[in-house]
């Protein structure tokens, strides 16, 4: 199959193009903002514990979370894939506009924001990363839409029949390695996290979400790994092992041991159950007065 003719560029406004994937991270912080919203106004999330933040806390973090995003996703492609650029041309850090993004420095940057914002309001860390969490997959699809309009990331040779013939990588067809990341890093892991709010009430168990998440990016992008092409730049690993391999792997243990902690912990360690009222007609206790 060709690539299909998409234009990276949506609009230009004069001097200012509006691209696709600038897009892509508009829509999926506000998307993930109001879904975040829902989840704390929907009272059936929360029967043993109150919500973990406060809808005006939710409006004050969305900057928060964009400059984590920004600034931890630029700085971890450079740190993890590009080092180079430190010494060599250490402006061209700043040009976000040339591309260059790494989900794991983005989930770093976005960790130390949560930290320092709940720090500063006196919420629980934990908590409120489980809300985050349950809101990332939306920016992820996005995200790797995004990757697929702009024609880069692309997949290994395949003989597969929706293989693609992406411009610039050859005349072989490839895997759509955008699209099959989309679909598991964005929809899927979107429902498991979905049935994890909703369906088991984890929002009450302090960690347990934002640990599936964690396990779960991490499984799907280790298997992706090994249809996608690795950037021509990087050094061949031993075993191989990919640089997204090498960062994703310790993420399913941290997040397998995150929803064993908070399983175990419990839904109302903390103290903060919602204590149900005696009935008005009740005998008095012992200590109290008759």
């Amino acid at each position: 199959m060709p690539f299909p003719d998409f234009d990276p560029v949506l609009v230009h406004l004069g001097p200012i193009a509006v691209r696709w994937y600038a897009l892509a991270y508009v829509a999926g912080i506000l998307l993930g903002w109001r879904y975040a919203v829902s989840l704390v106004k929907n009272a059936r999330l929360w029967p043993l514990r109150g919500p973990a933040a406060t809808t005006d806390q939710l409006d004050d973090l969305v900057l928060w979370i964009t400059v984590g995003v920004i600034v931890g996703g630029r700085l971890g492609h450079v740190l993890f894939y590009t080092p180079a650029l430190i010494w060599t041309d250490p402006v061209e850090i700043l040009k976000t506009w040339h591309g260059g993004m790494s989900f794991h420095g983005g989930a770093l940057g976005v960790l130390l924001a949560l930290a320092l914002f709940t720090w500063r309001n006196k919420l629980d860390l934990l908590r409120l990363g489980d809300i985050v969490a349950a809101c990332t997959p939306i920016g992820l699809f996005f995200g790797r839409i995004a990757n697929f309009i702009n024609g880069e990331l692309w997949g290994r040779p395949t003989t597969l029949p929706w293989g693609i013939v992406f411009p610039g990588a050859g005349p072989e067809p490839r895997h759509p390695s955008e699209l099959y990341e989309a679909g598991l890093e964005g929809l899927v892991l979107f429902l498991l996290l979905r049935w994890s709010t909703h369906g088991r009430h984890d929002l009450n168990r302090r960690g347990v979400v934002m640990g599936l998440f964690i396990a779960g990016y991490g499984l799907a992008r280790t298997a992706l790994e090994n249809v996608r092409e690795p950037d021509s730049y990087m050094p061949n690993f031993p075993f191989g092992l990919t640089m997204g391999m090498m960062l994703s792997i310790p993420m399913i243990a941290v997040g397998a041991w995150m929803v064993w902690r908070g399983l175990r912990e419990g839904p109302a360690n903390d103290g903060t159950a919602v204590v149900q009222p005696a009935p008005q007609n009740a005998p008095p206790a012992a200590d109290e007065p008759a």
